[in-house]
């Protein structure tokens, strides 16, 4: 087994999108090559309801999958072929934008004014940039949850992990999405394919990720890491992009940590790309455009 080294910490950072929502970006509209099949990804979390019930009114997708996962509050959205829906606390939507859709999502908070949520985008292959797009919605108490023997906690939203499955399926780049907590003080080592890019999100607490940059043998007093393999330390609001191997190493801070690991296998493929719209070469993404003018986008009815 080999520890993946960090290859880069990443502090997210303040963004404006949609009409005006205030939120946190951990990558994404720049080289993502790195992070292939993945093309970005916002940590919107806000406790001013003035900072996001503007929300993200109606806008195209084509080419990509966006993933929304809801920690605080809730998410109404709804789309031009007449699907609509909330998602609150815990629940999942994983839409494939495929050929095209045009939504809205309108971010309401928790009694408190609380919002909090994650939304990935996934790059599609090729051949599936124009499938018919596609829902899958989740409730929280659909997503397993795997407690381990020194309490590590995973829920396992999409993929194979720790012997339980998520309920999201048939995602053409095969993720593995899980919420990790590692309680206070404990080191925890995760499972992380080789042939996959792979990355992890720090949203509460903190942890120090093992840098792999030698052996392990000879530990320290405090946190049992050796003297030749300094750790990364990422702090709440961090991203965490891991070098190839087959397993993470973290150890929890006195406050223990929660972090999102995402893994995918990379598409490999050309990334021509335009705000909401993804393709794979510039003569699609002016075609997208253009179908946008002409009324002419859509291009399937939804299926479910």
């Amino acid at each position: 087994m080999s520890i993946r080294p960090v290859k880069r910490l990443i502090k997210s950072k303040p963004t404006l999108e949609g009409a005006g929502v205030h939120l946190r970006r951990a990558f994404g509209f720049g080289d993502t090559s790195d992070f292939d099949p993945f093309l970005l990804l916002d940590d919107f979390r806000n406790e001013r309801p003035e900072d996001y019930l503007a929300g993200f009114p109606w806008h195209p997708h084509r080419g990509i999958e966006t993933i929304t996962y809801v920690l605080a509050g809730n998410v109404e959205h709804g789309d031009s072929l007449g699907h609509s829906g909330t998602i609150g606390a815990g629940d999942v939507q994983w839409m494939t934008a495929g050929s095209g859709i045009i939504h809205q999502e309108m971010p309401k908070g928790d009694p408190s004014g609380r919002m909090h949520g994650f939304q990935l985008w996934g790059n599609l292959p090729s051949s599936l940039k124009m499938t018919a797009p596609r829902y899958q919605e989740v409730k929280s108490a659909e997503i397993p949850e795997v407690t381990d023997d020194d309490g590590t906690m995973v829920r396992v939203v999409c993929g194979q992990f720790w012997g339980k499955k998520g309920p999201v399926d048939g995602v053409a780049a095969d993720p593995i999405y899980i919420d990790v907590t590692v309680p206070a003080g404990k080191r925890k080592t995760l499972p992380a394919e080789t042939t996959r890019h792979a990355f992890a999100y720090v949203f509460d607490g903190a942890g120090k990720f093992c840098n792999a940059s030698g052996p392990l043998e000879v530990p320290t007093e405090s946190v049992g890491w050796s003297d030749t393999t300094p750790p990364t330390e990422a702090e709440n609001r961090s991203l965490v992009l891991f070098d190839r191997g087959d397993e993470v190493t973290i150890q929890a801070g006195e406050e223990g940590v929660r972090f999102l690991l995402v893994s995918g296998k990379p598409l490999e493929e050309p990334v021509a790309w335009y705000g909401p719209i993804v393709m794979n070469t510039q003569e699609q993404l002016r075609e997208a455009f253009s179908e946008l003018q002409h009324g002419t986008f859509l291009k399937h009815k939804m299926s479910k």
